[in-house]
């Protein structure tokens, strides 16, 4: 599961592009009771949301050059520079070289052999994110691609991701974990595309947990978001649904089945 123990290779962070920052602010207000603390120009305008004060995501105003509206994941590095060489190495790509950002950190973009987006952050001041796991903050991710295979060994190569496999009513779902931490600290899966007719290109997938999977919906239909799947149970994990914001980013919603121990 997501923790805020961040070790090297587990989602410490994740953040939005979208066209209009004060619009996303006021639409994920109404769905999760975030607040948008916006940056001043010396981080370009880049903000946080917050929940009771505690920061559960980024958020910045982008143009069209820089990519569709959309949640990018970043991964934990202790050594930005390194990873992206070997992300390189793997056939995968830089889209945005390390940098520092301030004493906060050091990120990057890069992107997978399939072209998926996704972040690196080497921490500084900045550790990661304050909560996880709770209602309106993020609590799994998955990868939709055509390889799974190739994923794995992508992410394993580069983040030192191991993986597992967990077995359900008609096949097997392939889990993330970072290196030596065991089942216990999986914190996504990756799913082939051909499996999810909602779902017609690579990409990270992240999930917020909600208290309610069917209000969620609802509101953020009204709101003027887009359902891609209604809310489905699915047994032993929770009742989903997956949506898109105004603005066309996507993300998943959730809301758990209470694991024993």
């Amino acid at each position: 599961m997501l923790t805020t123990r961040y070790v090297t290779g587990a989602p410490n962070w994740i953040d939005l592009g979208t066209p209009d920052i004060e619009g996303a602010a006021s639409f994920y207000g109404d769905l999760f009771d975030w607040e948008f603390q916006p940056g001043g120009p010396e981080v370009g305008g880049y903000g946080l949301f917050q929940l009771g004060g505690r920061t559960t995501a980024g958020g910045m105003q982008t143009t069209p050059e820089q990519g569709p509206p959309s949640w990018t994941v970043y991964f934990q590095a202790p050594d930005a520079d390194a990873t992206a060489r070997a992300a390189g190495q793997a056939r995968g790509s830089v889209r945005m070289q390390p940098m520092d950002v301030q004493d906060l950190g050091r990120m990057a973009i890069l992107a997978d052999q399939a072209g998926v987006p996704f972040g690196l952050w080497q921490p500084g001041r900045n550790k990661g994110l304050d909560v996880v796991q709770e209602p309106g903050s993020l609590c799994w991710l998955e990868l939709y691609t055509a390889d799974v295979p190739a994923a794995a060994t992508f992410y394993r190569s580069v983040l030192g991701l191991e993986t597992f496999g967990v077995d359900f009513p008609g096949g097997t779902y392939t889990t993330f974990a970072p290196a030596g931490e065991g089942e216990d600290a999986m914190f996504g899966g990756v799913v082939p595309l051909a499996g999810d007719p909602a779902e017609e290109e690579a990409h990270w997938l992240p999930y917020f947990e909600v208290a309610d999977t069917d209000a969620t919906v609802a509101r953020a239909r009204e709101r003027g978001g887009t359902v891609r799947m209604p809310a489905t149970d699915l047994p032993g994990v929770g009742r989903i649904a997956k949506l898109t914001d105004p603005y066309g980013a996507r993300f998943a919603v959730i809301r758990s089945v209470p694991q024993p121990g």
